[in-house]
């Protein structure tokens, strides 16, 4: 469900994952760390910009990065109910009314945490929430941590799963992605041949934004579910894993 908006450059997806393989085939590398400036833009024109790029993390056991192959928008400018900054910041909130570049990290359903990149000038409320990437580095970590995933594709599908790959938590709120010696960082990588977008997944309200992105080629975007009432129960369960979004407070 969605339209192809751009076409653009080759995917890192055909590089092994763990730096391994034949000679000729060399270990897959990002670009620059990202600056504020790449990220100042509103948020549903930033997130499709970010696909391709590299979220990794170092931790005492091993550093582990993925590509980043589906996001979504959400807006603090008055426009999206779906957002937790709509109705202004909160002790819990704040960090989305900026700098640009940190990490907002978030419990929901209470069993999972989500990762966000803030966008947009300081004080605009605005993220992006990543929802799906293809780990390229430190494959075996990340399945140390999913060992429920049964192939590479479902290491980081769906917002849960990306942090349990990337052993991302409460620990890394506001944590700066834009800074080489943090623990978390983002880096520019190649921009995916195609683009889609469509609707957000999991949420209630706002339905009609289009501002859910994806590569149009990876097998590690999530299932697409349409949103509804929050559920209750079914602790754990992938169906709500694969179906987080913001939408409204947290």
């Amino acid at each position: 469900m969605g339209v192809v908006l751009t076409r653009g450059g080759g995917a890192l997806s055909a590089l092994p994952s763990d730096g391994s393989g034949p000679s000729d085939r060399p270990r897959p590398e990002p670009g620059p760390l990202l600056s504020e400036s790449d990220l100042l833009g509103p948020a549903d024109v930033v997130a499709p910009s970010l696909l391709g790029c590299w979220l990794v993390t170092d931790r005492p056991e091993g550093t582990v990065a993925l590509r980043l192959t589906e996001v979504e928008a959400y807006s603090g400018e008055g426009q999206d109910p779906a957002s937790h900054a709509h109705r202004g910041p909160t002790p819990r909130t704040e960090i989305m009314f900026g700098p640009p570049g940190r990490l907002y990290v978030y419990f929901s359903y209470g069993v999972h945490w989500c990762a966000n990149v803030v966008v947009g000038p300081a004080g605009r409320g605005s993220a992006v929430l990543l929802r799906a990437g293809e780990v390229v580095l430190g494959e075996a970590l990340a399945h140390s941590r999913r060992p429920a995933a049964r192939a590479a594709r479902d290491l980081a599908r769906g917002p849960a799963r990306l942090t349990q790959a990337l052993a991302i938590g409460p620990d890394d709120r506001d944590a700066d992605l834009l800074d080489p010696n943090s623990g978390v960082r983002l880096y520019q990588g190649s921009a995916p041949a195609s683009v889609s977008a469509g609707p957000r997944v999991g949420i209630s309200v706002a339905t009609e934004l289009p501002w859910r992105f994806w590569d149009s080629d990876a097998p590690s975007v999530s299932v697409f579910r349409a949103g509804g009432k929050t559920r209750r129960g079914g602790r754990g369960g992938s169906e709500q894993s694969q179906a987080a979004g913001q939408d409204g407070a947290p």
